[in-house]
């Protein structure tokens, strides 16, 4: 027996007899529009088309593998989060989906802030113009020199993860003669329905300061106490890749209890609560996400009904959206290099990438939709494993998936919906070099991360 494939992992207590797949499409030229970028296309010879450009060009050009970025596409995810929620509650990026220079130009202009959770994404931020006022700074282990550097730089607001913390980031902004707006994260004890390593509120994890126990009271208490902290909210993040919003209805239940024993015994009502991000998005057909407006109509009324109940004046909401905006707005590339058909099992399709690309199959069992994009098949349906290149037997990149029987080498597969966590979490292994972001728009494309070299790779080795 094995669980059923949740797009983030494995599913708590579904199980499916082992082997059991989907049938295969009817029709295996066709793109489901929920899993691709929204300017994807097959022309009139059934190739795919990104930006106004077909994918034999990008591949000629820019070389394969690589991720290629649908820069309207993005915007317009940013621009429907930030008109969802309205001038009344603040959208911050989470950086840590997927984060560059370029990327952090489009969310200053289209009015979104920015979560960091490393001095990296902090520089990555500075360099390329995002006002610090608009930065939130996250981390279970933020260094000295971290946050000192974030509080010189003046961001926003740093979200305390700890007691030790607390007292570290106090003495830091004192040391600056500065006062340190803050936030205090805390584990609320839902159970996300997602995979294990990327559920952040049950207890037994690194995240936060746990409720139970009195632990986030005491948290409050001392962080008030400070003069180099202003304590603005409380902060939640139940997990990732999520799409029934019955946890975050517990949550808000739990943050606000919280809000209301603050203003109880410190006679202080926080203005703000952040509810986090998490929210999934379309690796398959099969995937069902949620609208931004109407994830945004849920989560103020969750949270205006509990503060209503519990007599509190309703605090400005911060979410924090990252795979729901970068996720679909991207696909990889790669070039089929070895097609092994297994008789009674399945083909196995090598490509030119893996798992130093998409780490996230190997680590989450996640699944993705793949499909042949350099031109249309009307060959039968063929069961197939696409496989990476490293010398890793888990080197997989789409577990199951149906692929035209005419598969051959030289073919251009797309791995789509690989915005998030992809490049942000790709590696060296085998020293293989990290792939290229080309983001296309409008019939140009450009790279916006370079492809690594041999020299990028050496260059570190000092020898």
């Amino acid at each position: 027996m094995s669980r059923s494939a949740h797009p983030a992992g494995p599913r708590h207590a579904d199980v499916l007899p082992e082997g059991h797949y989907s049938a295969p499409p009817a029709d295996l030229n066709a793109l489901d529009p929920k899993v691709w970028a929204q300017t994807v296309r097959r022309d009139e010879h059934g190739v795919l088309t990104v930006g106004g450009i077909d994918v034999k060009q990008l591949a000629e050009e820019f070389g394969t593998p690589a991720y290629f970025l649908d820069e309207d596409d993005f915007r317009a995810r940013a621009r429907a989060w930030r008109t969802a929620f309205g001038d009344d509650a603040d959208v911050f990026y989470a950086g840590k989906a997927f984060l560059s220079r370029a990327v952090v130009r489009w969310l200053h202009e289209e009015g979104l802030n920015l979560d960091v959770c490393s001095g990296g994404e902090l520089a990555t931020a500075l360099s390329a113009g995002m006002p610090a006022e608009r930065i939130a700074f996250h981390g279970n282990n933020k260094s000295t020199g971290e946050i000192r550097r974030a509080v010189e730089a003046g961001v926003g607001r740093i979200v305390l993860d700890s007691f030790q913390e607390i007292v570290r980031v106090a003495h830091i902004a004192q040391e600056l003669g500065r006062r340190q707006r803050v936030q205090i994260r805390i584990t609320v004890g839902v159970e996300a329905h997602t995979h294990e390593f990327i559920a952040t509120a049950h207890e037994d994890q690194k995240f936060g300061i746990p409720l139970a126990g009195g632990q986030a009271a005491e948290a409050v208490r001392r962080a008030l106490q400070l003069d180099g902290l202003e304590l603005i909210g409380i902060h939640s993040h139940i997990g990732s890749q999520i799409f029934d919003m019955s946890g975050f209805e517990v949550a808000a239940h739990r943050v606000v209890g919280l809000l209301r024993e603050i203003r109880d015994k410190h006679g202080v009502e926080l203005p703000e609560i952040d509810l986090g991000g998490g929210l999934g998005i379309a690796y398959t057909s099969d995937d069902d996400p949620r609208e931004p407006h109407e994830i945004a109509k849920a989560l103020t009324e969750i949270v205006t009904r509990e503060c209503e109940s519990a007599r509190l004046r309703t605090p400005r909401i911060s979410v924090e959206p990252g795979r729901a905006i970068v996720g679909p707005t991207a696909f990889t590339l790669y070039e089929v290099g070895t097609v092994k058909p297994l008789d009674g099992l399945r083909t196995y399709v090598s490509v030119d990438g893996g798992m130093s690309d998409n780490i996230r199959t190997a680590l989450y069992d996640a699944e993705y939709s793949v499909s042949l994009v350099s031109r249309p098949s009307d060959a039968e349906p063929v069961l197939c494993r696409v496989v990476g290149k490293h010398c890793e037997s888990g080197d997989i990149v789409v577990k199951d998936a149906f692929l035209p029987g005419d598969l051959a080498p030289g073919d251009l597969l797309a791995v789509p919906a690989t915005g998030a966590y992809c490049r942000s979490m790709a590696s060296n292994y085998n020293h293989v070099l990290r792939p290229p972001v080309v983001a296309v728009r409008d019939g140009e494309a450009r790279v916006i991360v370079r492809r690594e070299t041999e020299e990028d790779l050496l260059r570190l080795d000092v020898g």
